[in-house]
């Protein structure tokens, strides 16, 4: 049966890799970017883009995988936003700016005093979803299953948490726990996607399709529906453009989800729809 699958994998060339991974990691940032656009976490999903550059490169300085650095470095930065957001006179947005510019500022200083390591950082930044292996498609993969889930256990809850926080709190639910899943949903996909698409780009794809999604429907579970589709389609696209103008992968994924966001300004526009959210009014009643 192993030899089989390497069969099967092996005889798979680098672009249909790089179409898996697109449709896997659209999905995903559709999925968690519909909580990231109705939570209004996007700065923070910015700052944690940027943020865990350094992650990386110690990573590399140590031999260990850079997924992983990402993974832990990006742990240690949510408690640092987490400290800072909880101090006197502070907030969320001043947590992540902080946060973002600290990491940053971090990574490039590593990658500046280590320059024969082979990350770049403009490979970290835009990613390189041709290049992409099996390691990779198979931690986007398991992340999209935990995420779908954890929004299927307690996607209601989250959504109550977000649409009317003192009736959470009053109905005898802690909305730190409801917090706690979105940011590490967030983290995680984050890190998954960003080998593909990379820490730039990254936000274009969590937060572009569940904004699209949500000018075209009118539920939550609407857009927790169409935003995956939405990112998979741009995904898919954006590698196909990418080989037939021989451009950079990330940068056209990252313009077909524009596109797609402006055409459902446009269709918005013409049809006149209005968003509501019944499931969340509905819980919060």
């Amino acid at each position: 049966m192993t030899a089989v699958l390497e069969q099967l994998t092996s005889d798979i060339g680098f672009f249909e890799r790089a179409l898996i991974e697109a449709v896997l990691a659209g999905a995903l940032a559709g999925l968690v970017g519909t909580l990231v656009v109705l939570r209004k976490r996007a700065f923070f999903t910015t700052a944690l883009t940027h943020a865990t550059f350094p992650g990386a490169m110690v990573a590399a300085v140590l031999g260990f995988s850079v997924v992983l650095g990402s993974a832990v470095f990006s742990v240690l930065l949510v408690a640092l936003m987490t400290i800072i957001a909880r101090s006197r006179g502070q907030g969320g947005q001043v947590a992540a700016g902080v946060v973002l510019t600290f990491g940053f500022a971090l990574g490039a200083i590593l990658q500046a005093a280590n320059p024969s390591l082979p990350i770049s950082v403009e490979s970290f930044l835009v990613g390189s979803i041709l290049t992409v292996g099996w390691s990779d498609i198979a931690l986007t993969a398991i992340v999209l299953a935990l995420a779908a889930i954890v929004l299927a256990l307690r996607g209601r809850h989250i959504i109550f948490a977000t649409v009317d926080d003192l009736g959470y709190r009053a109905a005898g639910y802690r909305a730190w726990v409801a917090e706690a899943l979105t940011v590490t949903l967030i983290a995680a996909t984050v890190v998954a996607i960003m080998p593909a698409i990379g820490a730039i780009l990254a936000i274009a794809l969590v937060v572009g399709p569940a904004a699209a999604a949500r000018l075209l429907v009118t539920s939550t579970t609407a857009v927790f529906a169409l935003a995956p589709v939405i990112g998979a389609l741009a995904g898919v696209i954006g590698v196909v453009l990418s080989r037939e103008l021989s451009v950079s992968a990330g940068g056209a994924i990252t313009l077909v989800v524009a596109a797609l966001v402006g055409l459902a300004v446009l269709a918005r526009r013409l049809s006149g729809v209005r968003w509501r959210r019944d499931e969340a009014e509905h819980l919060a009643a």
